[in-house]
């Protein structure tokens, strides 16, 4: 008698565990739902605000330059996307997706969007490819260019050993390993 009052017990225990897990799911389905409608609202909000930052005399690219920059000095991290880590398709994915307009998330994919364009006819907001002869015989590196002077290309980009910062394509190691140029804008 003891025994079945035993497993008894115990079958109760196990079934008592079991649906106190679904009430668990259930509330915390509705707080998801509510938690979506506070992010959604705070989204617009964000949205918003960043919409008022945007100054109107400013071109596209040069609000995707500045967007850029504030990652100066940010460390390496493969696959980064943020200040607390950044690679070059990182960098350049995330400046253009902050003014809606969506990339490929890595190099060599992005060197297949937009047009072709020679050195002598690049601006502000082209980008350059590069093959740094790391693994592949393909494209692997890419920076936003951001200043053109004296004929001379500067560029922001992250590198594995400085994090993000621009650098001048007139540099020996840049210019050799130079591809392409694309106008994605």
């Amino acid at each position: 008698m003891k025994k079945i009052v035993f497993i008894i017990i115990i079958i109760l225990s196990f079934s008592g565990c079991k649906s106190s897990k679904r009430a668990k799911n259930k509330k915390k389905a509705s707080t998801e739902i509510i938690n979506r409608k506070i992010i959604s609202e705070n989204a617009n909000t964000v949205e918003n605000s960043i919409n008022d930052k945007i100054e109107p005399s400013k071109s596209k690219a040069e609000n995707i330059i500045e967007y850029a920059k504030q990652f100066e000095g940010v460390r390496y991290k493969w696959g980064g996307t943020t200040k607390s880590g950044m690679d070059c398709s990182g960098l350049v994915y995330e400046s253009f997706r902050a003014y809606d307009v969506i990339l490929p998330r890595i190099s060599r994919d992005m060197a297949k969007r937009g047009d072709k364009i020679s050195l002598k006819d690049v601006s502000t907001g082209d980008l350059l490819f590069f093959n740094t002869g790391n693994r592949r015989n393909s494209i692997n590196h890419v920076g936003l260019i951001i200043n053109i002077r004296d004929n001379n290309i500067e560029f922001i980009h992250a590198t594995t050993n400085n994090g993000v910062i621009t650098s001048w394509l007139n540099e020996d190691y840049w210019l050799k390993a130079f591809t392409e140029a694309r106008r994605i804008l």
